[in-house]
C-alpha cells in the first residue's frame, strides 16, 4: 500500500508539473495506468491528495538537505549554499510558483507550503552559526536572513518575475542564494 501511495504522489507531482492545479484524478490514473478507484484507496479526494503531495515534496526536500549536511567534502559555505538551494532531482523543472495557486482553491495545502518554508531551519541556522565561528561568513542577524530568504521564495510564488525573465524556479532560487551568500561571505 505504501508503494502505491508513493507512486500516486510521484505521479501527482508529475501531472502537477504539466497542468498545475487543473489536473484531474483521471490524469493521475492515466499516468499510472490504474483506475481512479485504486487512487481512492490511498487518498480521500483531490484536496487531500494535493495536501499530501505538498507534504511529500517537503519531505523529499528535507531528505536532500540531509544528504548535503552529511557530505564531508563540502566546506561550511558550500553546504550553506547547497542547503539553501536544494531541490530533489525530480523537482528541477517543477513550477513551484504554481504552488501559490493553491492559496485560493486549496488553502489547507497552501498552509503546508507555508509550514514547509517556515520550519526545518535548524540545520541552516547551525551552519550559519558555524560559519560565523569559523570566520567564513559575517556576523549576521540570523532571523533577518531567514526572513529575507523566506520572503524571496514567497515573492516567487506570488509574482510572474520568473516567467517574465524566462527563468525556472531552480534558476531563480540559485540566483537568490548566490546573492544572499555573497552578501554574508567574508
Amino acid at each position: 500500500m505504501e508503494d502505491l501511495k508513493e507512486n500516486v504522489l510521484q505521479a501527482t507531482i508529475d501531472v502537477f508539473k504539466e497542468k498545475g492545479i487543473k489536473f484531474t484524478m483521471d490524469d493521475i490514473a492515466k499516468k499510472l495506468s490504474i483506475s481512479k478507484k485504486t487512487i481512492y484507496t490511498v487518498t480521500q479526494n483531490k484536496n487531500s491528495l494535493i495536501k499530501e503531495m505538498v507534504k511529500y515534496s517537503f519531505e523529499r526536500i528535507k531528505a536532500s538537505e540531509e544528504a548535503v549536511i552529511q557530505d564531508n567534502s563540502l566546506s561550511t559555505t558550500d553546504k550553506l549554499e547547497k542547503l539553501l538551494s536544494v531541490l530533489p532531482e525530480g523537482y528541477k523543472d517543477l513550477d513551484l510558483a504554481s504552488l501559490y495557486d493553491l492559496k485560493a482553491k486549496y488553502p489547507q495545502a497552501y498552509k503546508e507550503v507555508e509550514k514547509g518554508l517556515e520550519t526545518g531551519w535548524e540545520s541552516t541556522i547551525t551552519l550559519l552559526e558555524k560559519g560565523e565561528e569559523e570566520g567564513v561568513i559575517k556576523d549576521i542577524n540570523i532571523p533577518i536572513f531567514k526572513a529575507m530568504f523566506e520572503a524571496s521564495l514567497e515573492r516567487f510564488f506570488k509574482r510572474d518575475v520568473l516567467k517574465a525573465n524566462h527563468l525556472s524556479y531552480s534558476e531563480g532560487l540559485e540566483m537568490v542564494v548566490h546573492i544572499l551568500m555573497e552578501g554574508i561571505k567574508k
